[in-house]
């Protein structure tokens, strides 16, 4: 595969949606957008209403869900395997930080409370292939988390792997990727922001750390990440913090980024969008690689400004990928 160009593409918005907000999470079934939790306050939930958004009419609408409805939570994760979106985690209105685990089928608009397996955490990350569903980091109990658990969704079960070395510090906010069979741990925020990759081999179990080059990304935390084939793509994210911990607003990115795993190498991604269709730069997104009009890319709802208001827009940059 060769890497040609991509753009931006602001979405209009109908319908009832979420509003603005940030740490929330997104996730895509077929050309469907589902949302859930955030915060439009800091620290505080603003809602537990799952929204899905139309990627064709681009129309957002309330599921009328029923089953055992998750209770309101900011800094939560989801992705989706098949029909089946998984909801993990995330920090309640007393700052409580949750271990429980769902799934919504969204066939059924079900939701349904799974056995859970990784401790309690908020600001993590997770990811899917297409039978497992991964989980690494974030904020604990007892403070950051470097821990790597995976639930098969066919059996049924969860899986705890071995820690990663030293050199992997406990994070927050990292990006998380499944690529060509492992799993990308990708930055992150450890007190300071973070610049260094490692990856997961499960066939092997071992962590690898591993050394890249090109056009580096400025280290950084909360950004929007998602794997088309060998590469994995970075978006935005939090690059000098705010004082105020979660509280405030920091120092956020614009870019795009993309880092070939084979090859070991990040290139920046110069689109030729126009800026009125350029998200700018933010962190605290949901997002969520899907489809749109048949070609992949990445969803990017929401999040966090420079000036510390929640964000309610949405964009999809597809990035243009060539056989060769």
């Amino acid at each position: 595969m060769a890497l040609s160009q991509g753009k931006w593409v602001k979405l209009e918005q109908n319908g009832t949606g979420p509003g603005a907000r940030s740490s929330h999470a997104i996730s895509v079934v077929g050309e469907k957008a589902y949302s859930f939790g955030g915060e439009f306050k800091p620290r505080v939930p603003v809602d537990n209403c799952l929204y899905v958004f139309d990627l064709n009419d681009e129309t957002w609408s309330v599921v009328d869900a029923t089953g055992d409805i998750p209770p309101p939570r900011v800094g939560v994760t989801m992705v989706s395997v098949a029909d089946t979106i998984y909801v993990f985690g995330g920090r309640d209105a007393t700052h409580k930080e949750l271990n429980e685990f769902y799934s919504f089928d969204t066939r059924s608009n079900t939701w349904a409370s799974l056995p859970t397996g990784p401790p309690h955490r908020s600001y993590h990350s997770m990811t899917a292939d297409d039978r497992r569903v991964y989980v690494f980091g974030g904020c604990g109990d007892n403070g950051r988390l470097k821990d790597l658990w995976a639930y098969d969704v066919i059996d049924k079960e969860w899986t705890e792997f071995p820690l990663p070395g030293e050199s992997c510090k406990p994070r927050g906010g990292p990006g998380l990727s499944a690529v060509l069979g492992k799993i990308w741990v990708v930055y992150g925020f450890s007190g300071e922001e973070l610049n260094d990759v490692h990856y997961f081999d499960p066939n092997e179990g071992e962590w690898v750390e591993v050394e890249t080059s090109g056009e580096k990304p400025t280290a950084r935390s909360v950004f929007s990440t998602f794997g088309i084939g060998k590469y994995i793509f970075v978006y935005g994210g939090e690059i000098d913090p705010s004082d105020l911990g979660h509280l405030g607003a920091g120092k956020f990115s614009s870019e795009v980024y993309v880092l070939d795993t084979e090859t070991l190498v990040w290139k920046r991604w110069e689109d030729g969008s126009d800026s009125s269709y350029h998200p700018g730069p933010r962190g605290w997104c949901a997002f969520a690689g899907g489809q749109r009009h048949g070609n992949e890319g990445l969803l990017v709802y929401g999040g966090n400004s420079p000036s510390n208001d929640r964000l309610d827009d949405i964009f999809f940059f597809t990035p243009y990928v060539d056989a060769c």
